[in-house]
This record gives C-alpha cells, structure tokens and sequence, in this order.
C-alpha cells in the first residue's frame, strides 16, 4: 500500500465513501434523531424571524401601534428562546455522535488492522497506519460532529428560505433563481480539483507521521550516527511538501468561496435592487421587502455555509476513502471453514513434508527448498547455519505468519492449516531474538504469556527466568514502569523478561531464537539452566548462531540455502567435517 504522489492521476475520491461510516452512526440512531428533530426546531424558528420583522414593520411602525410593536418583540424573544433551546441541544446530540461514532471506528479499524497478516506490516509503515488510526479519523470525526450539521441546517435553511422567497415574492424569487446555475458551476468546477489536493494533503501527513515514527523509534541510533541535523532535514521536507499541498489546497477553496460569495450576493443585490424600485413605485410593501431582504440574506449565509463545508466533505471522504482501503485489506492466513482441533493431550510432533516456501517481497529466492524434517514429542533440535539459511523461516511457517507455496506442515499429525490460527498459536511459545517490552509494568509484560495468571505464577516465571532479582530491585518492584519499548532495562534483562513470558506460558512447543544472545556469561548460565528445566516434556526448537548454546540439543540441524545439508549431534558433525566444523572452527578456534 503505497503513498501514491500528489499529482498521481489515479487515486479519485468519492463522496460514495462516506457510505462506509453508516455502519458506525447507524448504532446510535436515537441520537442523530433528536438531533434531526433540534434541527427542524431551531431552524423553524430562524426562518420565522423575517415573518415577525415584517408583522412589525407593516403593523406596527407604519401604523405607529405600540401595542402591534410589543407584541412583534414579545414574539421574537419568544422565537429566540425556541432558538437557543433548540441549538444547544442539537449541538449536543451532534457532538456525542461524532465522538461515539469515532470511537467505534478507531476500535473497528485497529481490530482489523491488528489481525492482517505479519506481511502487511511488512509492505506498510507503522507511522502511515498511525495517521490513518489518528489523523483520518480525526477528519471523519470532525465530519460528523460538527460539518454533517452545519451541510444539513444549511440545505435545511436554503430549501426554507428559498421557499419562503416564493412565498413572499414570486416576482423576486424567479429573478433570483436565474443565477443559481452561476453559484453552482462553479462548485461542481474546482470541487474536484479541492477533491484530489484534499487525498494529496492528508497522503503528505501520512508521510511525516511515517518519518517521525521510524525516526524517534530509533533515537539512540540516530544520535550514535550524528544525524540529528540530517533526519530533522529529512522531516522538514516532509512537512514542506504536506504545506505545499495544503497551500494549494487552501487556495483552491478560497479562491471556490470567494467566486460564490462575488456570484451568489452580486444576484443577491441586483434582485433587491429591482425590489427596491418596486417600493418606490408603489407596487411592493416596505415589509414584504424587508422580509424578502431577510429570508434572502439567510438563504446566502446558508449557500456560503454548504460552500465552506463541502471541502471539509471532501477531506473527509478522503480520509474515509483511505480509511476504506485498510478495512479493504484481507488476511490471507484465516481460519478454515471446518477446522480440526489438536488431540488430547498436546504432545508436540512436528513434521516438514517437502516445504517449498518464498516470501511474498522475494518470489524468485526460495526460502526453503525441499525441507523436510520430522521432530519427535518431547525432543529438543537446534537449527544452525548462516545467516539467510532459512531457519527463522522455520518459525514463521510454525506460527503461521505464512503458509507454504507447496508441502505440508503438521502439528501432531494435523495441518497447521486444518486447526484455527488461535488453537495453533496457543500451543506454542515464542522467546525472539529482538525482545519487544510493551509501556506497562514488569508484571503486565510478564503476563503478556499469559493474560490469567496470577500474581504468584507470574512471580515464579520471573524466578525461573533469572528475572526476579532485578525485577525486585525497580522501584515499585513488579509495579515498575518499565517504560516504551523497555528503555529502563538491560539488552539482557528485556531478554529474561521474554523467558518468563514464554516459562508463564507454558505451552508444549518452544521456539528459542537466540533466546540468551543478548545475556553476560553468568546470567546465560542461570538462564540455560531455566531453559533445561522448560525443555523438559516439551518439544523445543532452538535458533543459535553461538554454537556453544546449541550442545545440549537432542539434535543438530545444518541449513544452509533453505535446505538441510546434515543433521547429527555435536559430535558427529564435527566428525563429518562439513558445514557445522567450519562454523565451529570459526567460533572456537578464533
């Protein structure tokens, strides 16, 4: 999904998008009722004001009747009273809409996106989805709670103004029609163009968010480089190319509003202009033009509000439109229609039937050729080889972030893809390389293995995982805010942290990508011992690049180029001299 250019040709918005925010307003349905119904009140009430004014001017200043005098005055506060009740209600009805139909659509939107599939964030920046989940529900928003009443009171107001134009002068009001086709021309005109620079702005957002994400998510390396000066250049070109759309987007509605205000009131005035002379000859009250001027006057504020909201319509069907593209993406990796479950008890057989997979982003390089490998309960194999040999491929297909192009994978003798992608993952325990820590406590982050453990079980994971003791000495202890992304600990403390998620989780097969890489060499003693007495009755899958971690496997499997090319234990495969004894040598003899 990429951001296509501002001046792409493609991307066409269409106010059709708006229709995908029914399902999220159609909920609360009692409240865009009353909001309808404060609509029609306060806008009755403006459009009674001009009928007083003339009941005033005819009845009262021409007669000179006090009494006609207070009871007009009496009516127009009585008026205003309905007014303001009417407003401020309908502004209350219109507001919570807008916030509760943006909060069910941010909740609909990131339960979507979080279950697409590992190669959707994969093609997709983090900062982008973030605009969307912000930004562009922030213009929907503002749609609904606000521009939606203010298009439909102005529709309200110019349908009854224009209405009342008729009514009070038929002769006035046919001139004035003749120069609608002039106010709207131009609309439907340079709406377009406001229309594409409206999806160009909120796609050069998209870009800085995106930026600023990657950017701040990585300051420790942007300061070790130096290159503070360079990626706050980097932003503000962003920002200078988001202000450069949004110039011309600006421009173009202005110069739309000044061109309908110029048309729509330049008619205006030569239609009152001619009522005038009628007065003067004698053919037209004071009062009926009096009114006429007023409903005439309220029904151009109601064509410059729809004018000043249209291009807030356009933004947000935009927003929606993009919005629409992300509800639009579907995962791949779904649940069959007739799923198989795993037999009682779980005993963890594995077995890789001629697996030929490659990645979507590389589909002429295979990632794995012809791999087959059978893993019995309760074993333990390491996966060894260079790097690019395939073995986190391994994993993915494991946890199903992928299905394989051709071959099977069986967990117990069941496909990967006959069990509900749910059953599978809960089965297994993930301790990766990069360790990802969560803005919550320790305790939180510990029972991200398991959502229901209780405090003693987390306790005990943190125990078993060498964690307990720096845990403890955090102020507020396993209450500690370990802070975003885990800045408050170690390389090797976020890394225990993970083991006792996975010890918490207590699933029949563990996956250990280089589980203790990032520990000192007394720490990674502690931790091998947790890690054995994990092992125990569980199959284990190890990725190592330290072969030192990898000795105490039931099994050695050597990959290299998605295949495997030996398998044995340490010491026959030092004995064969092949792959695994160069490794070696390059460890060990170094």
């Amino acid at each position: 999904m990429s951001t296509p250019p501002a001046n792409d040709p493609k991307p066409r918005r269409r106010i059709g998008s708006l229709n995908l925010l029914w399902p999220f307003i159609k909920p609360h349905w009692r409240l865009a009722l009353g909001w309808l119904v404060f609509l029609g009140m306060s806008s009755g009430a403006t459009l009674i004001l001009p009928t007083a004014v003339r009941h005033m001017i005819d009845h009262g200043f021409r007669n000179s009747n006090a009494a006609a005098i207070n009871s007009s005055f009496l009516q127009l506060f009585i008026v205003a009273l309905v007014m303001a009740f009417a407003t401020a209600l309908r502004f209350y009805c219109i507001s919570l809409l807008g916030e509760r139909t943006l909060a069910a659509l941010r909740a609909k939107l990131y339960a979507h996106v979080i279950r697409l599939d590992v190669s959707f964030f994969e093609r997709n920046r983090v900062g982008e989805l973030i605009s969307r989940l912000g930004t562009d529900t922030e213009v929907v928003q503002a749609l609904v709670g606000s521009g939606i009443s203010v298009a439909l009171r102005s529709a309200v107001m110019l349908i009854g103004a224009t209405a009342a134009m008729i009514w009070t002068s038929p002769r006035l009001a046919g001139l004035t029609t003749l120069v609608i086709p002039a106010v709207v021309l131009p609309i439907l005109i340079f709406g377009r163009r406001v229309q594409k620079l409206s999806r160009a702005s909120q796609d050069r957002l998209a870009d800085t968010a995106a930026i600023a994400n990657e950017t701040l998510n990585a300051a420790p390396a942007v300061k070790a480089y130096a290159r503070e000066g360079i990626e706050s250049h980097r932003y503000g070109d962003a920002i200078a190319r988001a202000l450069a759309t949004a110039r011309q987007r600006i421009g173009m509605r202005t110069f739309l509003t000044a061109v309908v205000i110029v048309l729509f009131f330049g008619a205006i005035t030569l239609v009152l202009w001619i009522g005038a002379r009628d007065v003067l000859a004698g053919t037209l009250d004071n009062g009926v033009l009096a009114q006429f001027v007023l409903y005439a006057m309220l029904s151009g504020g109601s064509m410059m509000g729809l004018s000043d909201v249209w291009g807030d319509v356009l933004r947000a069907a935009g927003a929606m439109e993009r919005i629409g593209e992300l509800f639009g993406e579907q995962a791949t990796i779904t649940d069959p229609p007739h799923s198989q479950s795993l037999p009682l008890p779980v005993r963890g057989g594995l077995r890789f039937e001629d697996v030929e997979f490659h990645y979507p982003s590389r589909p002429d390089a295979p990632a794995l050729h012809q791999f087959n490998l059978d893993i019995r309960p309760g074993e333990t194999v390491a996966l060894v080889g260079p790097s690019g040999a395939g073995k986190s491929t391994v994993f993915a297909l494991l946890l199903r972030f992928y299905d394989p192009q051709r071959g099977r994978i069986s967990f117990d003798g069941i496909d990967l893809r006959a069990m509900t992608v749910s059953e599978l993952r809960g089965a297994i325990a993930l301790v990766p390389q990069e360790t990802v820590i969560f803005g919550g406590t320790a305790a939180d982050n510990i029972r991200f293995g398991r959502q229901d453990a209780s405090d003693e079980e987390v306790h005990a994971a943190a125990r078993a995982a060498e964690a307990h003791d720096f845990i403890q000495l955090l102020q507020n202890g396993y209450d500690a805010e370990l802070g975003e992304r885990g800045v408050r600990l170690s390389g090797g403390q976020r890394q225990r942290i993970a083991i006792a998620r996975a010890i918490l989780r207590n699933a029949p097969l563990l996956l250990l990508d280089e589980a203790t890489s990032a520990l000192d060499a007394q720490s990674e003693a502690a931790v091998q011992q947790a890690l054995e007495r994990l092992e125990k009755g569980r199959t284990t899958l190890v990725i190592a690049h330290r072969l030192a971690t990898v000795q105490r496997a039931d099994r050695i499997v050597v990959m290299d180029g998605g295949r495997i090319v030996a398998q044995g234990t340490h010491e026959s495969l030092l004995a064969e001299d092949g792959l695994y004894a160069e490794l070696a040598r390059l460890q060990f003899v170094a």
